[in-house]
């Protein structure tokens, strides 16, 4: 029985553990970026080349950073 058998969870807790962790992870990702709006989200687009904006970034651009 090889321990890195990663398809075969077998075990209630183990299934939990494996949610807990994918729910930390997904967690960790989102709290790397700031709210749109706030004066560190206007900084990052401020430093991302605007042809890399969506359309939706450049309106909450505009709205949050130029027109306040």
């Amino acid at each position: 029985m090889s321990l890195l058998n990663f398809g075969a969870v077998k075990s209630p807790i183990s299934k939990l553990v494996a949610i807990a962790l994918v729910l930390a992870f997904t967690a960790g990702l989102s709290a790397c970026a700031p709210e749109v709006g706030t004066d560190a989200w206007c900084k990052q687009m401020k430093n991302k080349p605007s042809g890399d904006w969506t359309a939706n970034e450049a309106a909450d651009y505009a709205k949050h950073c130029v027109f306040k």
